[in-house]
């Protein structure tokens, strides 16, 4: 990721956090509305649409692809070519940080007869884009990319596309989704079966739109079944706002004497939720009010108040997929939290953006908490309310997730802690500051 130089930021202890926090929309959700907007027939309105540049990448591709997206105030309207009615682009679609953006859109396209090429900025261009081209090419998509099957990459669509069953070898949530939206323009039915479970947005958006989706469970893991060129319908969706932004603002609450805050309209997908069901177990003062369903997903609105009572748990392993996340908050929490809290099977954290264990655990330690780690677990010893000495400046090596977690943990230190650079929240949360200092809180 290429930002200016770097921006320290530092956080003091505050006074109670209060107030109401809107946080942004969810990004999975609004990635998806876009593109099957586009191939719906017809007028779909979205609000509550994540601004940040990785959407808006996405919509612009949509629009190389022959759509209409438009702002209209708060409102993106979406007129679409209906399924097989993507054009093809007379330029590079360029998908800037965004790997959901990329896969996503080759998977849309790679069952239309045409040549798309697809760039990114220097980070996407290092990612291996194979794991989405091989199952695209079952469909009959032949794709040309740098060695490595990296971008800039050209996708030659199937012109005469055969419907498609695919096991995927890795638990991913991008490719499942590109497959099924390759299965969109393909003839019969395309099977996806994943060992796994992964999120379900797009199972639950698809159906939302009127395409014909089936999921069962059976001894090779869960089967998602797609009957191949129905007609979308569009649709008005409201976006749910982004759990794992939502987890910032209330973690803080948590932890900061005298605090009561709420999050509005946070989706609560029980792919995504994990986290707050392990803060409820550790003695969490979190409520979910006014549950309700949008465009297919549980959405509730989060109340948040300071919890001195809270328990260090051990979190199970299965519960990873649907927090992995979190985990660099959680950790902040544990702190704050009476003994030991455990998470194990979270090798994935080592992969992220960076090595989001190492990153957490030296900070902690840094800030007078005692973490013990391995390969694939690590544990944080709680020393219960206000115990966090803090004091340190903290390295978050270019990550959104270390960044805001340690900016946190400085409202309820004994003394400020200071993150090296800032810079890197604005790629998912660029609101943070704002939203945190109306809330109450003392960042400098």
């Amino acid at each position: 990721m290429s930002h200016g130089p770097a921006t320290p930021l530092t956080a003091t202890a505050a006074g109670p956090l209060s107030g109401t926090a809107h946080v942004p929309g969810d990004k999975s959700i609004s990635h998806r509305s876009l593109i099957l907007g586009a191939m719906a027939v017809g007028e779909t309105r979205i609000t509550g649409l994540l601004e940040g540049q990785d959407v808006l990448d996405t919509g612009r591709a949509m629009r190389a692809f022959g759509a209409t997206v438009e702002r209209e105030g708060d409102t993106w309207v979406v007129h679409g070519v209906g399924v097989g009615g993507l054009m093809e682009p007379e330029d590079v679609i360029d998908c800037g940080n965004s790997g959901t953006g990329v896969r996503l859109l080759m998977g849309a396209a790679a069952t239309h007869g045409f040549a798309v090429t697809y760039t990114g900025d220097a980070s996407l261009r290092k990612r291996p884009m194979a794991r989405v081209t091989d199952p695209l090419a079952k469909f009959g998509a032949v794709a040309h990319g740098r060695s490595g099957g990296r971008l800039p990459m050209t996708l030659v669509g199937a012109a005469n596309p055969v419907p498609v069953r695919y096991a995927t070898p890795v638990p991913s949530a991008q490719v499942k989704s590109a497959v099924l939206l390759a299965g969109l323009n393909a003839p019969g039915e395309t099977v996806v079966v994943e060992r796994e479970a992964t999120r379900d947005h797009s199972e639950r958006m698809l159906a939302g739109f009127g395409a014909e989706i089936a999921t069962r469970d059976t001894p090779e893991g869960r089967e998602i079944t797609l009957v191949g060129r129905p007609e979308l319908a569009p649709q008005t969706i409201a976006v749910p706002r982004d759990p794992s932004s939502a987890a910032f603002p209330v973690c803080a609450a948590l932890i900061v004497p005298g605090s009561d805050v709420l999050v509005p309209n946070i989706g609560l997908n029980p792919t995504r939720a994990g986290l707050f069901e392990t803060l409820r177990e550790m003695g969490a003062d979190l409520a979910c009010e006014n549950p309700r369903e949008e465009g297919g997903e549980p959405v509730a609105d989060l109340r948040a108040r300071f919890s001195p009572d809270m328990k260090g748990i051990e979190v199970p392993p299965a519960r990873a997929a649907s927090m992995i996340d979190e985990y660099p908050i959680l950790s902040v929490v544990a702190a704050h939290a009476e003994g030991t809290t455990v998470m194990r099977g979270v090798a994935e954290l080592r992969v992220k953006e960076c090595d989001r264990i190492d990153a957490m655990a030296a900070g902690l330690r840094d800030c007078g908490v005692t973490v013990r780690d391995g390969a694939d677990w690590w544990e944080v010893d709680g020393r219960g309310p206000g115990g966090m000495p803090g004091g340190a400046t903290v390295a978050v090596h270019l990550d959104h997730r270390i960044a805001m977690s340690f900016l946190c943990a400085g409202l309820a230190a004994q003394a400020p802690i200071t993150v090296n650079d800032a810079g890197p929240i604005a790629t998912s949360f660029p609101v943070f500051r704002d939203l945190m200092d109306a809330l109450g809180a003392t960042f400098r």
